[in-house]
């Protein structure tokens, strides 16, 4: 803590990372609208460029509806080795400030720098001198917010992008939180807002006078940290060990869905989805959990672990057939169903252990 008993809390934010690596490496793709996805025409949008994101195209939406929307639209595949190295590149810039970094995936970390290595006056200097090195040395923009907690630094960080930083001031994010709709709040996914919203809570405000009890029986143990976001509060700390232990994806339905063969189409949908994050985060599981979701928010698992890490889309498509037909019948409709990996082996670690044995040998 500083001497005023507050943290400094920088969230660095990379500008549509894997898009803008495209467009720096190829000066055909600059100014152009373009998407980083995969071949297959079960793809999805992995990253969409600023000028694709005019037409409405984000992150995660289906490549052909994508492209529905955007005739021109141009889709590079991705070039997961070359976003790792340069999210290196970019972490190792970031350490030369602390070493409180907490990275949440390879375009956005938390930085810790109540103290920090260089002796710069604020946060704000700091993160002013960040972005300008990644600017320098790698020719992409980042945004960043600086708080006094996670929840507000991640929240400024999205303010003014491109290329734009937001101050949170102590005493300032209370205020702040009131006005803003819950949907945007970090940690409150699309399905969880749609329930807050029939419970008539639609803003911070909403949120901050909804009775305590009665959050907590709705949304159960989470509803200590959404009590704590709509004042502006949030005392998790900056964790450099944090390692991921698993990843996942999942869908909220618009209408319940019992069919077999419907919940199989969106657990495949899934799977694509996971498998390029797969790609992305370079990490190998051994257990596959399936999870579903009934209407009143009854949540059922089933999960199988592997002798051996798995790499292999058409496994992971027969293990999740195998866990839904341990479900049937259902005894009603779902209202959700997801898919995560978990005990994971890092891809690179692995492969030079191997090579090390095999040295030995």
């Amino acid at each position: 803590m500083s001497a005023a008993g507050c943290r400094k809390i920088i969230h660095v934010d990379m500008d549509a990372f894997f898009a803008s690596v495209e467009q720096r490496d190829d000066p055909c793709l600059r100014g152009k609208p373009l998407v980083v996805a995969g071949a297959s025409p079960r793809s999805v949008v992995a990253a969409a460029s600023y000028e694709a994101r005019e037409f409405g195209i984000r992150s995660a939406l289906p490549t052909m509806a994508a492209k529905q929307r955007c005739a021109e639209l141009l889709i590079v595949p991705p070039r997961f080795d070359v976003y790792r190295e340069v999210s290196r590149q970019i972490r190792s810039i970031c350490a030369r400030h602390t070493p409180l970094i907490e990275p949440l995936s390879l375009d956005e970390a938390y930085l810790d720098v109540t103290e920090n290595i260089q002796g710069l006056p604020t946060a704000t200097d700091v993160a002013n001198d960040i972005r300008a090195a990644i600017f320098n040395e790698t020719g992409l923009t980042a945004s960043a917010g600086v708080s006094y907690n996670k929840f507000l630094a991640k929240l400024g960080s999205g303010y003014k992008k491109p290329n734009g930083m937001t101050i949170i001031r102590p005493g300032r994010g209370e205020a702040l939180v009131a006005d803003l709709e819950v949907s945007r709040f970090h940690g409150i996914g699309p399905a969880t807002a749609a329930r807050m919203t029939e419970l008539g809570i639609r803003f911070g405000r909403d949120l901050r006078s909804f009775p305590f009890d009665q959050l907590q029986r709705h949304f159960g143990k989470s509803a200590a940290y959404y009590h704590a976001i709509a004042h502006g509060e949030d005392n998790r700390p900056v964790r450099p060990d944090r390692t991921r232990k698993s990843y996942g994806a999942e869908n909220t339905f618009e209408q319940d869905i019992g069919d077999r063969g419907k919940l199989l189409a969106e657990l495949s949908d899934i799977a694509d989805h996971l498998w390029e994050d797969r790609a992305r985060i370079g990490r190998d599981g051994r257990t596959v959990t399936l999870k579903a979701k009934y209407r009143d928010f009854e949540l059922v698992t089933r999960s199988r672990t592997l002798s051996q890490p798995m790499s292999d889309r058409l496994l992971l498509g027969t293990i999740v057939e195998e866990l839904l037909d341990s479900l049937l019948p259902l005894s009603r409709p779902l209202r959700l169903v997801g898919i995560s990996i978990s005990n994971l082996v890092d891809k690179e670690a692995e492969r030079a252990q191997q090579s090390q044995m095999a040295l030995a040998l």
